[in-house]
């Protein structure tokens, strides 16, 4: 049976009201619903902001001494003692060595003021470092690290913590690694730190109350923020920075600037 005219308009009139009503704002099809996203990924540990302090590879309160020859590329500085405590030759470092007065090596740059900033910055630091919370782990392999692979985050022990041959660390170039060591901490002998998946030896930071060992020939990744003593035994390398808050001691060691 043919449709008539009339029949035809009077669909076409039909489908237009109800194409009409699908997209009225009242039944709620205008606006396509909105995809369900899911939230940014939130990055969980901010670096530790080292200030003014951050200027230098080697800062003490208390000096550095050195068994000739060493290499260091970066700042050093030493204060509030007087620059005599400063032992390393010029020859040694390629960077500026700063002290408080003129008793230091020859080619010192004489600053106390930028120095007392610097040094407070270290403190502050250390305070940030000691005072995160929310640790990933706590007490990790009772203090015995070695032969580990550890992903960033924030990691706690209440005594000291060994690393007698080799530790991981694996992240990507933005990843954050807070270490706080409340005893003491000890890299064996030849022992090694290894940074994996573009991991960066300026994002680590290993807050020690006690005192850092550095054995002979080992070689150590991050930022070192110490309480008190930092020692480097005889050919050991630190891809990184030494701020001690007592001393440093050198024995033919590389210290590299991240």
């Amino acid at each position: 049976m043919k449709n008539t005219n009339n029949e035809i308009g009077i669909r076409s009139v039909l489908m237009a009201t109800l194409l009409a009503l699908l997209s009225s704002p009242a039944l709620g099809l205008a606006t396509p619903p909105k995809a369900f996203s899911k939230p940014a990924p939130i990055n969980h540990l901010a670096p530790v902001n080292l200030g003014s302090a951050g200027n230098f590879v080697i800062l003490s309160k208390s000096g550095v001494t050195d068994v000739y020859p060493s290499a260091i590329v970066g700042n050093v500085g030493t204060s509030p003692i007087t620059g005599a405590a400063l032992l390393l030759a010029c020859d040694e470092v390629n960077g500026t060595i700063f002290t408080v007065d003129a008793a230091g090596p020859a080619c010192e740059v004489i600053d106390p003021t930028d120095l007392t900033a610097a040094v407070s910055d270290m403190q502050t630091a250390y305070t940030d470092a000691a005072g995160r919370t929310l640790p990933k782990s706590t007490e990790l392999g009772a203090g015995n690290i070695s032969g580990m692979t550890i992903t960033p985050g924030l990691y706690k022990w209440s005594s000291s913590v060994l690393i007698p041959k080799r530790l991981t660390l694996t992240g990507g170039a933005n990843d954050v690694w807070i270490f706080q060591v409340a005893g003491n901490l000890t890299v064996g002998n030849g022992a090694q730190v290894i940074l994996t998946g573009g991991a960066q030896a300026k994002n680590i930071f290993w807050q020690v109350g006690g005192q850092t060992t550095l054995g002979t020939t080992s070689s150590f990744d991050g930022i070192i923020l110490c309480q008190t003593l930092i020692a480097m035994n005889t050919g050991a390398v630190l891809h990184g920075r030494a701020l001690a808050q007592t001393a440093v001691t050198l024995q033919k060691n590389a210290v590299i600037e991240p």
